[in-house]
């Protein structure tokens, strides 16, 4: 693989993977984990190249560096869902329910979800990754990355109803 093709098939992909480096090492270590991903890639050139999937390469990759770094630094554990932002919805003005009490309910939901929904749906739904992304980096099949972030949108939606229900007195 040379220069220009490694551009084109690889290094394209660094804005892809930022998301996911800076949910997991926080956005000052991101710039210099991203560089240091795509400075091991370049040594294994040859075998990128041969690799049949490389945007799932990269992604694993990326993942597998950030685990280590991780391991490295036996880190306080940092919980993902402090980067979720809540948009305030112009169509709901006079809502009982603050966004920033929204926003709290919804990290204390994210907390009970098994540890791979949590990691699938804040890919998707946070991150914006596609569905063959999230599968290549995780090593799971597409169709188990779909349930899952199914299945966590659907406890997500039943925790909120029982939380604002509750909230409202019909529980």
């Amino acid at each position: 693989m040379n220069k220009e093709n490694f551009k084109l098939n690889v290094f394209s992909l660094s804005e892809r993977i930022y998301p996911m480096v800076a949910r997991m090492l926080g956005t000052i270590d991101a710039e210099d984990a991203i560089q240091e991903i795509m400075f091991k890639l370049w040594q294994r050139r040859k075998q990128v190249a041969k690799h049949p999937n490389i945007k799932g390469l990269v992604f694993l990759t990326a993942r597998n560096y950030c685990i280590d770094v991780l391991r490295k630094k036996n880190p306080i554990v940092n919980d993902s869902s402090i980067h979720l932002t809540v948009l305030e919805s112009p169509s709901i003005e006079n809502s009982d329910l603050h966004w920033g009490e929204l926003h709290t309910i919804i990290i204390q939901i994210l907390k009970k979800l098994p540890k791979q929904q949590k990691e699938v749906f804040v890919m998707r739904d946070i991150d914006g990754y596609e569905f063959s992304e999230i599968a290549s980096a995780l090593r799971i099949k597409i169709d188990h990355t779909r349930v899952l972030v199914s299945r966590a949108r659907k406890f997500i939606g039943t925790e909120l109803e029982k939380k604002y229900n509750y909230e409202r007195g019909k529980y």
